[in-house]
């Protein structure tokens, strides 16, 4: 068997990816260790930025994110008690965020795949990427016991942070990591949203909240808290109660409340890998780097891999030229470094910190307070938020 790109995971990125090389003419089979229902079933961000949304429909499937999604002008932050919008739309020139669920958009890409008659290998064992080092990749995995292989051109590693493919290269990858002391308490709700065209930041002496959502009528709300609790621990009620008293009185009075229909604790951590081209595999998304979610750029750094890895193999297969390829870790690299360092900065500056007290606190407080009264300050904010040019 063979085909001219083998992807490896069945994840947005793996599954955009391969929607960009189908309508390029360039093939593909995608491989896919969990089922899909595994994969439909994963709760992640919703917040799309202008280069993701023209990549979905450069793809040809954003139709439903222009008809169901929601598009953001302005974020706010909420500190010391009060509100404070950011307008995001009229200080980046007229540039927005749209918000649009991480699970429709994965449906919407394996719609497409299906309806164009694609292969996507679901429920494969010990997938392993070979000899991308030569001329010859190829794939093997198991089904029911059996081994199989696919040859083919290259290989994109799409399979996320603990996936095979970077895992086949580790003692070739250096690692940068942070891994912060504190997680994110999420609830999923089928209530309106508290801000349905804004996201909400809070910091509090109490700990950072986070209120978005990912439809009109479904919510997504955070609390930072310990590593060590227990979903167990927080019953709708306590969740509620304490997401409320991190947020300014006219907001907290306003939360519709409801039964969350999803609640996990997630850790957050900032990770790249360098370099993210092995020969003639690549690793893209989360294989080679994680954010943490408060810049919400996880989904938008993958997508943008996405867009430089389709535009490297296209110009491969199509005008016989390298370029894109040996170019491919570099471009992403220089991006990926910019989204880690917003993302980071929008964590220090919301959460509090073990070691946040005194001098420290006071920095936080003076520079929340410098960055919504500068117009400068709150500029950068949102040029970073909507997105940085490619």
């Amino acid at each position: 068997m063979r085909t001219q790109v083998a992807i490896i995971g069945a994840g947005p990125s793996g599954l955009l990816l391969g929607q960009l090389l189908y309508k390029a003419g360039i093939d593909n089979i995608i491989f896919e260790r969990q089922s899909a229902d595994y994969v439909l079933g994963r709760i992640r961000a919703g917040i799309l930025e202008e280069v993701t949304v023209a990549l979905l429909n450069e793809a040809g499937v954003g139709e439903r994110v222009q008809r169901d999604g929601v598009v953001h002008h302005s974020i706010e932050l909420v500190f010391a008690g009060a509100r404070h919008p950011i307008d995001v739309h009229g200080l980046t020139a007229g540039k927005v965020v749209t918000a649009y669920g991480q699970t429709e958009l994965t449906r919407d890409l394996m719609e497409a795949r299906a309806a164009a008659g694609l292969t996507t290998i679901y429920e494969a064992g010990n997938v392993v990427p070979q000899g991308f080092d030569g001329e010859q990749p190829f794939v093997t995995w198991t089904i029911d016991g059996a081994t199989h292989r696919m040859d083919c051109d290259f290989i994109a590693g799409c399979d996320g942070f603990h996936g095979v493919s970077r895992a086949t290269v580790k003692d070739r990858v250096r690692e940068f990591e942070r891994v912060y002391p504190f997680g994110w308490l999420g609830v999923l709700s089928d209530t309106p949203p508290v801000s349905p065209h804004a996201i909400v930041y809070g910091n509090s002496e109490r700990g950072f909240s986070l209120c978005s959502m990912r439809s009109l009528t479904r919510s997504r709300y955070y609390v930072q808290c310990p590593l060590d609790d227990k979903v167990e621990d927080w019953s709708d009620a306590r969740f509620w109660d304490e997401l409320r008293r991190r947020l300014d009185p006219a907001l907290a009075e306003a939360i519709v409340t409801g039964p969350s229909i999803e609640k996990s604790i997630a850790p957050l951590r900032s990770f790249v890998a360098e370099p993210m081209r092995f020969g003639r595999m690549f690793l893209a998304g989360d294989a080679a780097h994680i954010v943490p979610p408060t810049g919400a750029k996880g989904l938008n750094l993958a997508a943008t891999d996405v867009k430089y890895l389709s535009t490297a193999l296209i110009s491969y297969f199509k005008d016989s030229t390298n370029e894109g390829i040996d170019s491919y870790s570099g471009k992403c690299l220089s991006r990926i470094w910019k989204a880690e360092r917003f993302s980071w900065w929008l964590t220090s500056l919301m959460h509090r910190f073990p070691d946040t007290a005194g001098f420290g606190q006071r920095m936080q407080d003076a520079e929340l307070d410098y960055l919504v009264h500068s117009r400068a300050a709150s500029t950068v904010l949102a040029e970073n938020y909507v997105g940085l040019p490619l």
